[in-house]
């Protein structure tokens, strides 16, 4: 089974977790499509270790630049386990706008997340070279343990 992936951080081409698509050995992933969020999320970079993160609040925000990926059932497990679904991030089903077609993806949003959050800059086209001067800390996802600044306790 194929499933559409909205990427809008980290794993878009160029930036440090794409490798995680190019490579076969985790499953399928086709590149469909730039396109652009349908509505309006907020996407701050937080933590200490500059993760991209997108706020499950629709209609705040910016709408939001990525990349649309067909994706095996493989691969989609691949990225849960970057995610670290459930435990951090939600893959929740977006409508995202490319060439005039509306297109239904799965997209992650950062779950029981601190209102704080909501009060950052956002930004509607993450590079972890961008002007913010937060870049990214490789891996971060896997290896760093301390997501208290970001996330709610359970």
């Amino acid at each position: 089974m194929t499933h559409n992936v909205f990427v809008f951080g980290t794993l878009k081409r160029g930036q440090p977790n794409f490798y995680l698509l190019e490579d076969a050995g985790n499953g399928l992933a086709v590149y469909l499509a730039d396109g652009v969020t349908e509505e309006k999320f907020p996407v701050v970079i937080a933590s200490s270790c500059n993760i991209p993160f997108m706020l499950p609040v629709a209609g705040k925000g910016k709408n939001v630049v990525g990349e649309i990926y067909k994706v095996d059932d493989s691969m989609l497990n691949r990225l849960d386990i970057l995610e670290r679904k459930a435990e951090i991030l939600d893959r929740r089903e977006i409508n995202v706008v490319s060439n005039g077609c509306t297109i239904t993806c799965w997209c992650y949003h950062l779950v029981n997340h601190k209102k704080e959050l909501q009060e950052l800059p956002t930004i509607d086209n993450y590079d972890t070279n961008g002007s913010h001067g937060l870049p990214y800390i490789p891996n971060s996802l896997e290896t760093c343990d301390n997501f208290s600044d970001v996330q709610i306790p359970k």
